[in-house]
């Protein structure tokens, strides 16, 4: 991607899956006028395509070669890869449960690094993802870090399903949060943790606008 700013001012949302980051960065974006990355849709792409192609999710050399070759563009909320949509395919439950042990993989986390990296342009980023403050943006002004009890996540993902049409238990969603939770949050590589600096969010009893709010406040007072 070109014109990369690295002084362009970047906010960094992350927290484990179901917290609401997706819709509070979309919703701070468009609010700034700012780009946006959601960089878990990136580990999603690269592990569906990389079960499309038969690629085993510890084969790291090969989901490396792929992360290289792949040609990615985000558009009006939908996600081309190759010149398909993966939109749909990338937002399940085993594309996400997938996704994490792709991420787990310090080579294939070095190739897409520069991807996200990429991103940050003028007049600024919003990067929605686990290790956006950590890693990735550690010089960002603004972090967040947006958690939810796993109860909580996995009953707004049930209702979320459900209201696709689609047929799902939430006691099989709730067991497939807290396994996901756990693998990112003891993995060797980028565990799933607060920046020192973020600003701390528990979104459990909170609406999305209350969240929204308290994020536009915080980056109102460290950027302008």
């Amino acid at each position: 991607m070109s014109n990369i700013n690295n002084s362009a001012p970047v906010v960094t949302i992350d927290g484990p899956g179901g917290a609401g980051k997706g819709t509070v960065a979309a919703a701070i974006a468009a609010a700034k006028c700012w780009h946006l990355l959601d960089s878990g849709a990136l580990y999603r792409i690269i592990a569906v395509s990389g079960e499309a192609a038969d690629i085993a999710l510890d084969d790291t050399n090969s989901l490396v070669a792929l992360c290289e070759r792949l040609q990615i563009v985000f558009a009006a909320e939908r996600v081309q890869v190759d010149g398909q949509d993966l939109t749909e395919a990338i937002r399940t439950e085993e594309a996400g449960s997938s996704a994490s042990k792709v991420a787990a993989l310090p080579p294939v986390r070095e190739a897409i690094l520069t991807l996200q990296k990429g991103f940050r342009r003028a007049p600024g980023l919003v990067a929605d993802g686990r290790d956006m403050g950590t890693v990735v943006f550690p010089d960002a002004p603004v972090k967040i870090f947006l958690d939810a009890s796993a109860q909580a996540r996995a009953e707004r993902r049930y209702n979320q399903l459900k209201n696709k049409g689609l047929s799902v238990n939430l006691r099989a969603l709730l067991e497939q949060i807290q396994e996901r939770d756990a693998r990112d949050r003891e993995r060797a590589v980028a565990p799933l943790k607060p920046a020192q600096d973020a600003l701390i969010i528990d979104s459990t009893q909170m609406t999305i606008e209350e969240v929204v709010a308290a994020v536009m406040t915080q980056l109102a007072s460290k950027v302008g």
